[in-house]
């Protein structure tokens, strides 16, 4: 993990994930990238400025990112470069990624996102669109140390290798233990999903299979008694976990577990 891009919009919730992003980048030795996305003000665009006050307007919105950036940078001891941008979100955002060779994003899980429908919210929508991991913390998240990792999945969907790949990398990079929980509503044989797994023998992993219905029950259950720092999930495309990878995170991260969310595409 080389670097980790942090998008942010200075809410409550983003400087949250920001601090998180930088205790994160410090731990595994990432560059740290801060994404910002600005948006001129209704009262800029309906005053019929003239452009070269427009131009003002925005360079004096990117010397105060600049400035909070470098505040940062000072306080807890690591580079952190901006990344000031203007356009469509999710066009910038992939700039982004390619032009700084980003690993991660790290972004804010805002309240609204806890209590209510994820599919609107921008976290969620870049989980779908985005192709390199995304770790999604709440508010209350508060980074201390990333010991336990929970990946929570559907082995008989199956796992590509990108996932698996992505999955030891992070594993390895945290120095961390791994708990793989399969949860689905019939008996999967162990040989054929040991095989799957076999791709992170590198790593030190413990595989447990539950039979049940309420998958999203189970998985909360498996936090409370493991306590990891982290949970994975794969947001597949089509069937039941494909609206499960949003629908457990709301009814996980309001039980009040606050525990960030890595969401990793095949």
């Amino acid at each position: 993990m080389k670097t980790i891009i942090i998008s942010s919009d200075f809410s409550e919730e983003a400087q949250n994930a920001t601090l998180y992003a930088i205790q994160t980048a410090k731990k595994v030795k990432a560059k740290l990238v801060l994404f910002h996305l600005h948006i001129l003000s209704i009262h800029v665009v309906q005053s019929r400025l003239p452009y070269k006050n427009i131009l003002q307007s925005i360079d004096y919105a990117k010397t105060k990112i600049e400035n909070r950036a470098k505040k940062l940078s000072e306080t807890y001891g690591i580079e952190i470069k901006v990344d000031f941008a203007m356009g469509e979100y999710f066009k910038q955002l992939q700039r982004s990624i390619e032009e700084h060779h980003a690993d991660m994003i790290i972004m804010g899980m805002h309240t609204k996102t806890i209590e209510g429908d994820l599919l609107g919210s921008t976290t969620s929508e870049a989980i779908n669109k985005i192709q390199i991991p995304i770790l999604a913390v709440p508010i209350k998240a508060k980074f201390t140390s990333i010991d336990k990792i929970l990946f929570a999945c559907d082995l008989d969907k199956g796992l590509t290798s990108n996932i698996l790949k992505e999955i030891k990398k992070t594993t390895k990079k945290f120095d961390a233990e791994l708990r793989v929980f399969h949860v689905n509503n019939k008996i999967s044989e162990l040989e054929s999903n040991v095989e799957i797994l076999k791709p992170l023998e590198e790593v030190s992993y413990y595989y447990k299979n539950v039979q049940s219905e309420a998958v999203i029950d189970e998985i909360r259950n498996e936090m409370l008694e493991y306590k990891p720092d982290v949970l994975i999930m794969v947001p597949y495309e089509y069937g039941f976990w494909s609206s499960l990878i949003h629908k457990s995170k709301t009814r996980i991260m309001s039980s009040g577990l606050d525990i960030p969310l890595l969401s990793i595409r095949g």
